[in-house]
């Protein structure tokens, strides 16, 4: 009885927390109606009157870019990190490269974006984009800032933030793959590479799947890091890739003190935190049916194999 119970208090607080954002949000849901989801500019004044005006489309659509680059680079760095590390790094250095892997999982989010602001984001500005800028390519030719900060400085920023989560599980998946498998493909005359494509990672790829989930959540939801670096525009959209944008989540960070004092505000605000939890859950949900798919039907952590 005591583990039933336990089991059904995740869904009981997800619903208590999706109740009480909904019940903080329907004034905003009354008032805004779908503008709120075409509207371009989101700005805060004495009330909804005057200069105020709540849209999103701006907001949502940087939150999902910035997360989809931060993706589509950590996803290929960090599994291959972590067949590097399982496959080829000797056993006795797997143990204190973990502990770096895990290490960097844990540094707080305010630690990466003040780094992005100092130091990786000067670094690329100076190194790489400026050189960039000058070829007139599309989306390549203006917006580059001193700091570097904007879309492209962020989403790498979110990228490294991710990398440790989507590695480490990796790595505990690629540990459980049989080790018969592996030597009965080699025994087969195929070579390492060739036994990591065909064996290894047919046999963890649900889970492969799943930790990208896991990692793109991450980057949905993160708040600080990408406050500090997107050079905030809230009201349009980046000219370039190294323009300045904004997320849901930053935007919230940003407005929340000034929202206090303005009951409209503060009801849209948690409409923004409305989307942005109805946006993780459905990327979890659909990452979860991706899974099973490619489970053969089961949400286990590993594939059918060969």
């Amino acid at each position: 009885m005591g583990l039933a119970v336990a089991a059904f208090i995740p869904g009981v607080a997800l619903a208590c927390l999706a109740a009480e954002m909904i019940w903080q949000a329907y004034p905003s849901i009354r008032d805004n109606g779908t503008s709120f989801f075409t509207g371009h500019v989101f700005a805060i004044s004495s009330g909804y009157s005057g200069t105020a005006s709540f849209g999103i489309l701006p907001l949502l659509w940087g939150t999902l870019i910035s997360s989809l680059i931060a993706l589509a680079i950590a996803l290929p760095v960090a599994v291959g990190g972590a067949i590097l590390l399982v496959e080829r790094i000797p056993k006795r250095l797997q143990g204190p490269l973990s502990v770096f892997l895990e290490l960097l999982a844990g540094i707080p989010s305010v630690v990466f974006g003040l780094w992005g602001v100092f130091t990786f984001g000067p670094l690329l500005s100076r190194d790489i984009y400026k050189p960039i800028s000058k070829l007139g390519l599309p989306w390549l030719s203006s917006g580059v800032t001193p700091n570097g900060s904007g879309m492209l400085t962020a989403s790498l920023v979110l990228c490294v933030m991710i990398i440790p989560i989507i590695a480490s599980t990796t790595r505990e998946l690629l540990r459980s793959v049989p080790q018969t498998s592996k030597e009965g493909a080699v025994a087969l005359g195929l070579n390492g590479s060739e036994a990591v494509r065909v064996v290894t990672l047919p046999f963890v790829r649900t889970g492969v799947i799943a930790a990208a989930f896991l990692g793109w959540g991450r980057a949905l939801g993160e708040t600080i890091a990408v406050l500090l670096i997107s050079n905030n525009n809230a009201n349009g959209y980046p000219h370039s890739i190294f323009a300045g944008f904004t997320t849901m989540a930053a935007t919230i960070a940003q407005d929340l003190d000034t929202a206090l004092t303005v009951p409209a505000a503060l009801h849209a605000l948690a409409e923004v935190g409305l989307v942005l939890l109805a946006v993780t859950l459905i990327t979890n949900f659909i990452g979860r049916l991706i899974a099973q798919r490619f489970g053969g039907g089961a949400g286990l952590p590993v594939g059918r194999g060969v």
